[in-house]
């Protein structure tokens, strides 16, 4: 499997940016970060359904500026790029985007330790979400990860 990653708004290349992919039962399959130019490459099986999290790594100094992306049942193989574009912190997400970020913090909240947390409060304390429902969630999630990263 690979891809680029880039910004939603300009398009530019967004490097290291961790890319993680996992089997429905959320173990980990493996991950690999962005180059410089946004792209990524990972050896996943042919064949195999997997969900692939794009994200910052707490450890890194883009740990705070982009907002995770999640693709779910993809089934692995093809010479077809798995592209995505992040959203930047601080900006609007559009209601299938704010969607798409939401689900990837959600899966982030159920594999990520209480590192992952700080940066996961500071970034969904950020986001713009367009419908009530959307904030409802996100406010869950902020909580979730302020009471871990507070643990």
């Amino acid at each position: 499997m690979h891809g680029h990653v880039r910004s939603i708004t300009g398009h530019e290349p967004i490097g290291m940016i961790k890319v993680s992919v996992y089997r429905p039962d959320l173990t980990l399959v493996d991950r690999v970060f962005t180059d410089d130019d946004g792209s990524y490459s990972v050896d996943v099986p042919v064949g195999e359904t997997v969900t692939v999290r794009f994200d910052t790594h707490h450890s890194l100094n883009n740990a705070d500026d982009w907002h995770p992306s999640l693709v779910t049942d993809m089934i692995a193989g093809g010479a077809v790029p798995l592209d995505r574009h992040l959203v930047s912190v601080g900006r609007f997400a559009d209601t299938a985007r704010g969607i798409d970020v939401l689900a990837a913090y959600l899966l982030a909240s159920a594999v990520e330790g209480p590192e992952y947390a700080a940066h996961a409060t500071t970034r969904l304390s950020q986001i713009k979400q367009n419908t009530l429902f959307l904030q409802h969630i996100q406010s869950a999630l902020l909580q979730h990860f302020t009471e871990r990263a507070d643990a």
